[in-house]
């Protein structure tokens, strides 16, 4: 299934019911006067995010969501029936625009939120409602108003609270399922993801974090190469980045200079999103002789000039992975009554091109 963060869909409330012209007819009771009811509202639509939703790929089927209707009214003062709400379910990190004004209407961040995104159409009124002392036996009514349309484009960003970064086949996928029950496509070729992958990593009885696997970057993504800012974005909910690096590449690459090419790439994108919290991880450790390995990664770390955490493993065999766990989880429970992440301004005009 191809991975689909953004969909243009159209939304369409309800009318409202039209009103009832009717006069009361009973034996013995002459002159019984109006009795037409109301008509009822129509529905509105409602986004709302839902958990267990990853993809935004249904709305490639279904594009027009309609509510009911409201009812028309009949005599004997009896309202129409209001249209049913329809709700619309969204994965959670869901923003939604209206397409025609570009207006950011809701950021849906937690599972349960909700955001009514079309008005159902106001009811109409009876004859009964226009009876006067000067008109006693009115004969208008009114229709309903009409339903409130909309075309939105929904734009997804992953929520995940550690994201891997890396060039294609850096390990990303391979690292994720070993330490959680995701199980992304792996290959011993040149391989990358095609779409970003969530896993949650348990450390122990009620500590885990989710870890998003997103798609490999090459050089020129901030400026749309290759799958570009469509999948850099999603970076921007993260709290905490793992910079994968594989040390012995198998096209005979430079780590420091793959390295700093993903730096620049995110720098590019966004000053802000290359300021956060990114941890270096030198993966397929398991490639490099025992008594080599040690030296091959301190000159790794020499050549980027890093002084941030910096973690030796293995994705494939597990090595290394058990401590990478504890220190992500160490650090996430010292941040999580830290303020929410902010979107940077620039990165959010970018995402919407």
């Amino acid at each position: 299934m191809k991975f689909v963060d953004e969909a243009i869909i159209k939304v369409i409330a309800g009318d409202g019911g039209k009103g009832a012209v009717s006069f009361r007819r009973e034996k013995f009771i002459p002159f019984g006067g109006p009795d037409g009811g109301d008509g009822g509202d129509g529905g509105s639509i409602y986004l709302e995010a839902r958990t267990g939703l990853n993809t935004l790929a249904d709305f490639r089927n279904t594009r027009t969501y309609e509510a009911e209707a409201g009812g028309k009214g009949m005599g004997r003062d009896m309202t129409g029936r209001s249209g049913e709400d329809l709700i619309v379910p969204v994965p959670a990190g869901t923003l939604v625009y209206d397409l025609d004004t570009q207006e950011l209407l809701d950021d849906l961040v937690n599972a349960g939120e909700r955001v009514r995104v079309a008005q159902g159409g106001f009811h109409g009124l009876g004859n009964t409602r226009f009876k006067s002392s000067v008109n006693r036996t009115p004969r208008q009514s009114t229709p309903g108003s009409a339903g409130e349309r909309r075309r939105l484009r929904l734009e997804l960003k992953v929520l995940a609270d550690v994201g891997l970064l890396g060039l294609p086949n850096a390990g990303k996928s391979t690292l994720i399922r070993t330490v959680s029950a995701a199980r992304p496509k792996v290959a011993d070729y040149p391989f990358t993801t095609l779409y970003p992958n969530l896993g949650v990593v348990s450390v122990g009885e009620h500590r885990s974090f989710v870890m998003a696997d997103i798609p490999g970057l090459i050089e020129g993504a901030a400026e749309g190469a290759g799958l570009g800012i469509r999948f850099l974005k999603h970076l921007q909910r993260t709290r905490i980045l793992l910079h994968l690096v594989d040390v012995a590449p198998t096209d005979g690459g430079d780590p420091v200079r793959d390295a700093r090419a993903i730096a620049g790439e995110l720098e590019k994108f966004s000053p802000q999103l290359a300021a956060r919290e990114r941890w270096l991880v030198l993966n397929k450790i398991d490639l490099l002789p025992a008594a080599e390995r040690q030296s091959h990664c301190v000159a790794i770390v020499q050549g980027l000039q890093w002084n941030g955490p910096v973690f030796q493993i293995s994705g494939l065999s597990g090595e290394g992975t058990r401590e990478l766990r504890q220190a992500i989880m160490q650090r996430l429970e010292v941040l999580q009554n830290a303020l929410p992440l902010q979107l940077p301004e620039e990165s959010e005009q970018k995402a919407g091109q």
